[in-house]
């Protein structure tokens, strides 16, 4: 099978993008769901959140849920509000952020190679929400939320994006101040160009979504028993966004806790120094490199520095900035080494800005706070490349895709 496929996208009716746009499932509690598609209900939060429509309190992983996601799926495409294209069609999707612009491919992604490391992953994933989107893929037979993807250097296939944009966009909706803006390649030559460049590719990356690719996976697997081949076939790709590794943003993904541990601001400072030099800010301290720390205590920023002979450059996961406030600083100072379970410790978007982390220490909630450099592409990529995972929260890429503009459908039959 192909590294990628066009397919039949399931996409907004001309005009109704932004009716139908709607956050990734997975940025919005269940109240805050609920509040931002009071009054729409065209929103496709009624399909990626679909307990905001049962009582108060459901429990989102129930039966009632899925089903309850299924029937709004089936009622937009009845009502006309959701339209699947009569031909397998590639699609452009550029991303808008103030000054920040990206521009990537929609497309089916092969399971294969994603089971076969030739889509490459860098995080491990958590089986209660692999079962999730599994279950979720299953009462849709639809793929809804797309897997973000990058691609390495290749200036042609960049090109092939940036022609397909000239024509009129097919769907274009603001959403948090990003704007998402998607064009259909129907053109055969350009999708038969778009299917070469990328076949040509040695690697795609995951960047966001390994729980959704995973449980495509899992699907694909399933569907393999099938009787119905045709049944199982459309299993057998998920849908992806593919951008071009250098366009994409990673923003900071920074930490607080809540205890210093038993040691006073002045011991802890001390202990730090064994491993990091310590200099006090008189303003906020965002990293200007890898290697640097911000740390906020007693009101105070100060700046950390890694000593250079303790970085291990030969190892791509240890010399992550992630992994050295973990080895030389949370692990054994503050005593939190299970970065996933420790209560202690919580992280913070990079979105949120040095703000944030100032307000949760000054108001008591937590005792101190650590401001990261974003961790570079590059570096996310020779993780994946080593077959290693990076360290958890290690990554917060800005702006995010929209659920609800281009979905696919697994069965050709289905609509």
């Amino acid at each position: 099978m192909p590294l990628i496929q066009p397919f039949r996208g399931l996409c907004p009716a001309d005009g109704r993008a932004a009716e139908v746009a709607a956050p990734p499932y997975d940025v919005l509690s269940a109240a805050e769901a609920r509040e931002r598609a009071a009054g729409r209900p065209s929103s496709f939060l009624h399909i990626s959140r679909a307990e905001i429509d049962l009582p108060p309190g459901t429990d989102p992983y129930s039966p009632a849920v899925y089903a309850q996601s299924a029937a709004n799926f089936r009622r937009l495409i009845a009502d006309g509000l959701l339209i699947r294209d009569a031909a397998p069609c590639y699609y452009a999707y550029r991303l808008t952020m103030g000054e920040h612009v990206q521009t990537g491919l929609v497309a089916a992604a092969s399971v294969a190679d994603y089971d076969s490391n030739r889509i490459r992953r860098h995080e491990f994933t958590r089986p209660d929400k692999e079962d999730d989107r599994v279950r979720q893929i299953e009462a849709l037979s639809a793929q809804t939320g797309p897997v973000l993807l990058a691609y390495p250097d290749a200036p042609d296939t960049d090109a092939l994006l940036a022609g397909a944009t000239v024509q009129a966009p097919v769907a274009d909706a603001s959403l948090d101040g990003v704007r998402h803006t998607v064009w259909r390649i129907a053109d055969a030559a350009t999708i038969a160009a778009l299917d070469v460049a990328f076949e040509a590719l040695p690697n795609l990356y995951i960047a966001d979504g390994h729980h959704r690719s995973a449980a495509a996976s899992r699907v694909a697997a399933s569907r393999r028993q099938s009787a119905d081949a045709a049944d199982a076939a459309g299993a057998e790709r998920f849908l992806a966004v593919i951008f071009p590794a250098h366009e994409m943003r990673i923003m900071d993904y920074n930490r607080v806790v809540r205890d210093l541990n038993g040691l006073s601001p002045e011991a802890f400072l001390a202990r730090i120094a064994e491993h990091f030099s310590v200099t006090p800010a008189d303003d906020r301290v965002k990293p200007e490199k890898t290697g640097v720390v911000g740390l906020y205590l007693g009101g105070r920023w100060y700046r950390l520095a890694i000593k250079p002979s303790l970085i291990p450059l030969a190892d791509p996961v240890r010399r992550l900035d992630v992994s050295l406030l973990s080895d030389y600083l949370l692990a054994p100072i503050l005593g939190i080494a299970d970065l996933r379970r420790d209560k202690r410790i919580d992280f913070v978007g990079g979105i949120r800005g040095l703000a944030e982390l100032e307000r949760r220490v000054d108001n008591g909630e937590m005792a101190v706070a650590f401001a990261l450099y974003p961790t570079p592409m590059p570096e996310l990529m020779a993780v994946a490349d080593s077959g290693q995972v990076m360290p958890p929260k290690s990554t917060w890429f800005e702006p995010k895709l929209a659920d609800g503009l281009v979905s696919n459908i697994i069965i050709d039959s289905w609509t």
